[in-house]
């Protein structure tokens, strides 16, 4: 992804170059001219790549590797496919330069294939059985170290560092006398990077649990990570630029992670010891370097650069203002070695650099970066900078010039999503960090304005909703439109937006006419009644909390977020919403005007930003449908992903039977038959508009802990995909309805309804039902039954899931929102 691989470079990792860079000089040496032509064409590459010439060096290296071959050079063959891993691993290409890795060890993918997502344990059995069949030779050596590296910039940490772990097992062996440290910087940059994951999960993951389980996963890898970094400088043997490389990548780590303990307080408090520790070694190592600057020299001159920039970096994370000068000559340095060797990316990252450290000059300075990153259509880089433009000038109250690098910082990232979703599963996390913010910036701007257009925020939200759905799901472009694009509606809906911005909380009435109507309110408010609502509806004692307690803070929500737009909602209907992180995991029916429930007056339809697959009835003569679930232990409850404290599951048997009856051809799945095999089979090879899973399923804002649970095993959201593409090759329409009964969202976590709208995306269902918390099991058999027989009428999804909810309510023993507000429908609601 190159996106990512932007942000690997800069960060760093570039010593991967310095170590592999030779592979010519393992090669048989011979007078040959023929040889000579490919030692040559070898040794060109290398400075190419210096240059940032990467498609060159790339063409280089692989008429290098040709003559090898035809030579019969096994040796030149394998150094020169690792050489071309490197040319690859610069164009951002990882999973191609993992296939030609593969290539040189003579690994068969049908033992071991690389992804660009997790991997279960088998797959990693699978690897490590591979890793023992290559035979131990130096190059070979080289090539597993490389592979361990890109497995890292492929996101597969686990995978890297067990490629890392036997390369250094058998470089011991094989090899005693040998270097070992550029192994050693590797096996730390990717216990960092698992340290930089779980930071970044730790930031934007609310679960307590889960935050427990980061915490302890943070510190184990930095201080692992350090070690490691260590023992590159306690070798003698040890390449002066590995160890220049190994203090860069530490003090990167320790400022990171000393900042991180003193900002979050009650780690902060669990981990004294740690911090002092790690606080005392920041200045020493940064002294140490300054007094060994000759070192950098010992790089090759783009990757000095490159080192110096982070030297810089690192160097203005610290407290110390002296110290902002130093960097800033850095940087200058490292200018002049970009400018001499010519390498364009690395100049736009020299300049973009002094734009963050000199704060007078940073708007001209941030404009050179943006040229030359154009210069060479980087667009994956351009938007940071044109991002950065747009700050400066909305700061500077320039709306105009601020909203054009804004939209132009939007576009680019658009034109790179490809690769930026399919790429890298960190991309899940750097959404967050990195392109959030411009989505959110723009849309502030054009609401600050007095001449904001509400049609523009309404687009650059969808955009940026579907944007964060394609992230989550780590997927290609889903296949939703804009409701506005809709046609031959027989009633169009009133689509409220609830946008939140921080300071305000922005809502948006796109009426049936088309006309809009806006109201901005102060987010303090708001997110105090939300966060109330929230832990009072998360409570494991809900069913036995005062009716009165709940309608409070929802009474709140209803005057801050409704009242307002009031006289522009029609009087019944449905009400489509599209509901901003914050709000995604409140039933927004349950809402109070102090007389009674939204949901009395409205059936309400949740969408993925407004957007989604064209909406069509499901008549009743097909409504047919598969049925699975659970009312036994299974063997998945033990899975190690699974949620703690999972029971069998009651009335199961019933709500199956039930809705059985209800439709018009069905096949069921029950406890031992419902199968992760079964339900591939099955969707595979029958066109089912419905899929009705009654099982214990669970909804997280990581999508590895997004899953329902078969008789076997858990399936997560992404092996969902993988299913019911499947499914697609015998339905062409899809599945119409997707029901996951007695599922909840993961608590404590506002962003966990992303998992409900993500299951709904990859099953490519019209309409999904899914329940925010576990639910009564009578109470939900009734209302499924009474669900399927209003669809079985001919009544519309929505307003048959709000008749169910109505009935549920009407009953006095079910009166309680506890049983039928949890119900919500995302997608189409004909």
């Amino acid at each position: 992804m190159k996106i990512t691989r932007r942000r690997y470079l800069f960060c760093g990792i570039v010593g991967l170059i310095v170590t592999v860079g030779k592979p010519s000089r393992l090669m048989a040496q011979s007078g040959n001219k023929i040889t000579q032509k490919a030692e040559l064409l070898t040794e060109r590459g290398h400075e190419l790549l210096n240059q940032g010439q990467y498609l060159l060096a790339l063409e280089t290296w692989k008429d290098a590797t040709e003559i090898y071959r035809q030579l019969h050079l096994d040796e030149g063959v394998a150094g020169n496919l690792i050489n071309q891993n490197l040319a690859l691993q610069g164009l951002g290409l990882y999973l191609n330069a993992c296939d030609v890795l593969l290539s040189a060890l003579k690994i068969d993918k049908s033992s071991y294939s690389p992804t660009f997502y997790p991997t279960i344990n088998n797959s990693k059995k699978a690897l490590s059985t591979a890793i023992h069949r290559v035979e131990p030779t130096r190059v070979n050596l080289l090539g597993l170290l490389n592979l361990g590296d890109v497995l890292r910039l492929m996101g597969q940490l686990d995978e890297s560092e067990i490629v890392l772990k036997e390369t250094l097992s058998l470089t011991q062996q094989i090899i005693p006398n040998q270097d070992i440290s550029s192994i050693f910087l590797s096996l730390g940059n990717t216990k960092q990077s698992m340290y930089e994951r779980s930071y970044i999960q730790y930031k934007w993951i609310e679960e307590l649990i889960y935050k427990k389980e980061t915490v302890a996963k943070m510190q184990q890898d930095a201080l692992l990570s350090l070690e490691y970094y260590q023992q590159v400088n306690n070798l003698a043997k040890a390449p002066t630029g590995v160890k220049l490389q190994a203090q860069l990548s530490s003090l990167r780590l320790l400022l990171d992670f000393d900042k991180w303990l003193k900002t979050a307080s009650e780690i902060n408090q669990r981990f004294p010891a740690t911090k002092t520790h790690i606080n005392q070694q920041i200045q020493p190592l940064i002294d140490s370097i300054i007094k060994n600057s000759f070192s950098f020299d010992e790089l090759p001159v783009s990757q000095s650069a490159y080192a110096k920039l982070n030297f810089a970096d690192s160097l203005s994370k610290t407290s110390n203002k002296q110290l902002q000068s130093v960097a800033i000559q850095y940087v200058k340095s490292a200018k002049q070695a970009a400018q001499r060797i010519n390498n364009q990316l690395l100049q736009s990252f020299c300049w973009g650099t002094l734009g963050k450290l000199n704060p007078e000059k940073s708007q001209a300075y941030f404009k050179q970066a943006l040229l030359f990153a154009q210069s060479i259509q980087a667009w994956d880089v351009a938007y940071q900078w044109q991002q950065h433009l747009g700050d400066l000038y909305s700061q500077q109250g320039k709306s105009q010039e601020a909203s054009n690098f804004y939209e132009a910082a939007i576009s680019n990232l658009t034109q790179v999503r490809a690769n930026l979703l399919g790429s890298n599963p960190d991309t899940q996390f750097f959404f967050y960090e990195k392109v959030e913010p411009v989505y959110r910036n723009y849309m502030r701007l054009l609401l600050a304005d007095s001449r904001s257009n509400i049609k523009k925020v309404i687009q650059i939200n969808e955009e940026f909703k579907t944007t964060e759905l394609e992230n989550y799901l780590q997927c290609g472009k889903l296949d939703i439109i804009p409701l506005n694009q809709v046609k031959n509606l027989p009633t169009p809906p009133t689509v409220v937006h609830i946008i939140d911005l921080d300071n305000t909380v922005e809502v948006i009435v796109q009426l049936p006419d088309g006309s809009l109507q806006h109201h901005s309110v102060g987010s303090k408010l708001v997110k105090a009644s939300v966060d109330n609502l929230l832990e009072i509806l998360q409570s494991s004692r809900l069913a036995s909390i005062n009716k009165n307690l709940i309608i409070s803070p929802s009474q709140a929500l209803y005057d801050l977020l409704i009242v307002p737009i009031k006289t522009y909602l029609p009087p019944s209907g449905t009400l489509v919403l599209t509901l901003d992180t914050s709000f995604q995991s409140l039933p927004i029916g349950l809402l109070h005007d102090g007389k009674d429930y939204l949901l009395k007056q409205y059936s309400i339809a949740q969408t993925l930003g407004s957007r989604i697959r064209p909406p069509k009835f499901l008549p009743k003569e097909q409504l047919r449908a598969l049925i699975a679930g659970l009312s036994k232990i299974s063997p998945s409850f033990n899975a190690l992903n699974a949620p703690e404290g999972l029971k069998a599951l009651l009335r199961v048997k019933e709500e199956v039977e039930d809705v059985k009856k209800q439709t018009t051809s069905s096949k069921v799945l029950l406890n031992e038959k419902f199968t992760s095999e079964a339900l591939e089979q099955q969707l595979s090879t029958n066109d089912f508009s419905i899929l009705h899973l009654t099982t214990h399923a669970q909804f997280s804002s990581d999508a590895q802990r997004t899953m329902f649970f078969t008789w076997n095993k858990p399936i997560t959201v992404l092996e969902f995909d993988n299913l019911l593409k499947l499914n697609a090759q015998t339905n062409e329409d899809g599945i119409e309805l997707l029901v996951l009964s007695a599922c909840e969202t993961a608590k404590g976590n506002k962003r966990s309804a992303l998992g409900i709208a993500g299951v709904a995306a990859q099953a490519g269902a019209r309409s999904t039902v899914a329940t925010l918390w576990k639910v009564d099991a009578d109470s939900t058999a009734l209302l499924m039954e009474e669900f399927y027989r209003n669809l079985k009428s001919g009544t519309p999804k929505a307003e048959a899931l709000r008749l169910a909810q109505l009935n549920l309510m009407s009953n006095s023993k079910y009166s309680h929102p506890y049983f039928w507000a949890s119900f919500l429908l995302v997608g189409g609601w004909l």
